[in-house]
């Protein structure tokens, strides 16, 4: 738990950040050489004259004016640090957020399952109460062993640990209270409002949208439709973690999420179960009114606008995007999100427990201002930031001419700090292999990996098992069951305070039966995708590059591979969750 001292907002003047504010209110996290405050001169002689005034004398007062004057000399003429790149956000929070760590075999990051302070627990358990409460999830009244839980907009985890002598004070949010009822929590829901006074998106007006057009169980079913193999705590972490803990922040963020997936992009009814196969069906049938959106989609995945390849120094799997492939109005602005969203939900199956964020390579290689459209780069920003929070690791700006440098400063403005901190440019492939081994590193980008992107079109009944409807229903049930005993067993988690091992051990449990059983529903709700069909992809959820036997792309870089799905049983006992 941080000290208030350390929490007490100062105004700082961020020095070397053209697309920043010259000055903003920040709460200072630490003290760089050259962000340190300097005491004024007058001040340093104040406090010596205090010194004599206090009653010392002789000696002991001669010793101590002495060793002020030095000391105060040394101080204010000592020369400070430069920053050491121009891009510095060393003491703010902002820049606190997006410090990278390295990803060890079995560790889970801060702030993920696994490895959660007490505090961000108790916010877990918050998030969980007011999610199941939206959901109509009925089976208890309250969130924390009959206390009502009090959330308010500046509350950080940080904080968390002041709340007990503090809730008095604050205005509780009626979502989060003790009822008598347990089929109370939409209405409850539509007193929240948004206490972010940046609410970039509008998510606030969203969220009572969608409370009053769909039902608690529609929203409910959205929710664990994208869970597919995620861990929920997981997911739900990453809503958290996105409104730096502030719980009712992260409710509006999540069901205005769902609202998304549901209404507007159509994510898992259509997006991921029509898939590439529906885009050429769409595409040769003329009587389509989606006719020219499938074409357009086919023609970005045959090109290769952006294609996944690979995985980075810490294991986060790659996105490449070549820029000079992209002319605006070349393609429908549908078929472009369509195409970009299609991406995102392919990436996250590249995902695993302890790997999930992604990496994304722009490739400016012959970059010319007739490539330049805002409309999709904006699109993009807003999907990663309001629709899947937490998911970017790093991106990389890979030879990005002098004539970007001028509209760099414009799309900087549009990002959030934390995302602009995770954006990095480098000039030759040497820079590159700072972020990606240089055998991992594709040939095109003068690395070492031969590979070629290479479009191999859907394969008639590819997608076959998604007309058997009597094993996806049941398979569909056992999902369900499992999902119900999951809510239950995180209900009793909340309850109390003090889990047992046993209760946390049921939980961990059910989240692996949940990822094992997603893969087995897989093919009959997921249209195959290039990687399906291109062995990265395989049964049961096993990511594997380089080198895959059933490859069509004939690289010869080694293997790689990655266990998303039920483990052998020799290495079970291992998995972190």
């Amino acid at each position: 738990m941080y000290s208030r001292s350390i929490l007490r907002p100062l105004s700082i003047r961020l020095q070397h950040h053209p697309a920043i504010s010259r000055s903003r209110s920040v709460s200072r996290i630490s003290a760089s050489p050259h962000t340190a405050w300097r005491q004024p001169y007058h001040t340093l002689l104040e406090c010596r004259w205090r010194i004599v005034q206090s009653g010392l004398s002789g000696p002991t007062t001669v010793i101590l004016l002495l060793a002020s004057l030095v000391g105060g000399f040394v101080y204010l003429y000592q020369p400070t640090k430069p920053p050491e790149h121009e891009d510095s956000f060393e003491g703010t929070e902002d820049y606190k957020e997006t410090e990278e760590y390295a990803i060890m075999p079995g560790a889970a990051l801060p702030g993920r399952p696994g490895n959660l302070t007490k505090e961000q627990e108790l916010r877990l358990q918050e998030m969980w109460t007011a999610t199941l409460k939206v959901f109509g999830v009925s089976g208890f009244n309250d969130g924390t062993n009959g206390d009502a839980v009090s959330i308010t907009g500046s509350e950080t985890a940080e904080q968390a640990g002041t709340v007990g002598s503090e809730k008095k004070k604050k205005k509780r949010v009626n979502l989060f209270s003790r009822k008598q009822h347990d089929d109370v929590g939409t209405e409850d829901a539509k007193s929240v409002s948004a206490t972010d006074a940046n609410d970039k998106y509008g998510q606030a007006k969203e969220f009572h949208k969608v409370l009053e057009s769909q039902s608690p169980e529609a929203i409910r079913t959205a929710f664990w439709s994208m869970v597919k193999h995620d861990d929920p705590d997981g997911l739900l972490l990453r809503f958290l973690r996105a409104r730096k803990w502030n719980v009712q922040n992260a409710l509006i963020m999540l069901i205005s999420t769902m609202h998304w997936r549901m209404q507007e992009m159509h994510v898992d009814d259509d997006i991921v179960r029509r898939g590439e196969a529906g885009a050429l069906d769409d595409s040769i049938n003329s009587n389509s009114p989606t006719k020219k959106e499938g074409h357009d989609f086919l023609t970005q995945m045959r090109l290769g606008k952006s294609f996944l390849h690979g995985t980075d120094k810490e294991g986060r799997p790659l996105t490449f995007v070549r820029v000079k492939l992209h002319k605006q109005g070349e393609q429908s602005e549908a078929s472009l999100e369509r195409f970009t969203v299609y991406t995102i939900e392919t990436a996250r199956l590249l995902l695993s427990p302890n790997v999930d964020t992604a990496a994304i390579i722009f490739d400016m290689t012959d970059f010319s201002m007739a490539n330049l459209d805002y409309g999709p780069v904006k699109f993009m920003i807003k999907v990663f930031e309001a629709n899947y929070p937490e998911s970017l690791g790093v991106v990389l700006v890979h030879k990005s001419p002098w004539m970007f440098q001028g509209v760099w400063k414009l799309i900087r403005g549009w990002l959030d700090p934390v995302v602009a901190g995770k954006v990095h440019f480098t000039k030759n492939v040497e820079e590159l292999a700072e972020f990606v081994e240089r055998s991992h590193i594709i040939r095109e980008l003068g690395g070492d990996d031969p590979w070629t992107y290479q479009y191999v079109e859907p394969v008639a009944g590819e997608n076959k098992l998604q007309s058997d409807g009597v094993t996806r229903q049941r398979l569909l049930d056992e999902r369900a069951a499992v999902v119900k005993d999951y809510e239950a067993t995180t209900q009793q988690w909340i309850r109390d305070p003090n889990s047992t091992h046993a209760l946390q051990q049921r939980r961990s449990e059910l989240t692996k039966r949940l990822r094992t059983g997603y893969w087995e529903l897989d093919p009959y709700l997921r249209a195959r995708t290039l990687y399906d069909r291109t062995g990265i992809i395989r049964e049961g959820g096993q990511i594997q590059y380089y080198g895959s036997p059933n490859s069509a792309t004939g690289s010869n870089a080694g293997h790689h591979s990655i266990q998303n799905g039920p483990l052998p049983p020799e290495h079970r006992a291992d998995e972190l969750d």
